[in-house]
């Protein structure tokens, strides 16, 4: 089926964490399918730069530094907008491995704050735009970690979890506003920065993550998947999409090579 070209009134797609993986690559996806993209992150100078690109290669993008968490910011940069057509809520990450006995409270905070609270207040911020649009799609960027669990994993789990439970929530409770509501649920993505993140700047530890797994997905993969549901006729909605590397039959049974 080919894609469908966004119509005028629903043309701009909001990308939240826009400054890297995900985000950065499902912000060319989306303005190589039309759309204008409005890239968010609280790193200014790396979505300056990636509008720069996306415009140079013939799209159309704005960068706009906001921090999901900051309810007021979010509110302030909604504003800006009468309509949109679609919200990307990438935003997030993962802290530590460490078990439920020992992870630091302050660690599993932020993690809920920006894989829940951040997709919160964009959600709500920006959800009478979208209605506005006669159009809307909302995506959440949840995770397979929000469908099971592994060890190490308890906070951001649980924090997946919760991405995963709104986005079911919010689809039940806005039947019949013209708004699909999508979760993407990747797998193991190897990026330049999720597990570098996730263990403090510690190469080796981030490194071990993918050894001896031949072919991780992609940011590219995850964003060009992200594309495919958000440009389906407007009737259709892709609910829930899970998706992960050849070699990961599960969170916790990957096939390495070493």
């Amino acid at each position: 089926m080919a894609t469908a070209a966004p119509s005028a009134a629903s043309r701009i797609a909001v990308v939240t964490g826009a400054s890297s993986g995900i985000g950065a690559a499902t912000a060319r996806q989306l303005a190589a399918a039309g759309y204008r993209v409005v890239l968010t992150a609280r790193r200014k100078d790396r979505i300056e730069a990636l509008a720069e690109e996306i415009v140079a290669a013939g799209g159309a993008a704005t960068a706009y530094q906001l921090d999901v968490t900051d309810r007021a910011a979010v509110d302030e940069f909604a504003s800006a907008f009468r309509t949109i057509g679609v919200l990307v809520n990438n935003a997030g990450g993962a802290l530590g491995a460490d078990s439920v006995a020992t992870g630091d409270p302050a660690d599993w905070r932020t993690m809920y704050e920006t894989n829940v609270i951040g997709t919160l207040n964009l959600t709500q911020a920006l959800l009478p735009r979208l209605v506005e649009s006669g159009d809307g799609t909302v995506v959440v960027v949840s995770s397979t970690a929000g469908h099971g669990t592994y060890e190490g994993g308890g906070g951001y789990v649980a924090a997946k979890h919760g991405a995963h439970v709104l986005a079911e929530t919010l689809r039940l409770e806005i039947v019949g506003q013209p708004v699909r509501v999508i979760e993407i649920a990747p797998g193991m993505v190897r990026t330049d920065e999720f597990a570098l993140t996730r263990f403090g700047g510690d190469q080796d530890r981030a490194a071990k993550v993918y050894e001896g797994v031949a072919e991780p997905l992609t940011a590219d993969d995850v964003a060009e998947t992200i594309r495919w549901a958000v440009t389906r006729p407007h009737h259709v909605n892709v609910d829930l999409l899970v998706l992960r590397p050849r070699a990961q039959a599960s969170n916790t049974k990957v096939h390495r090579e070493l």
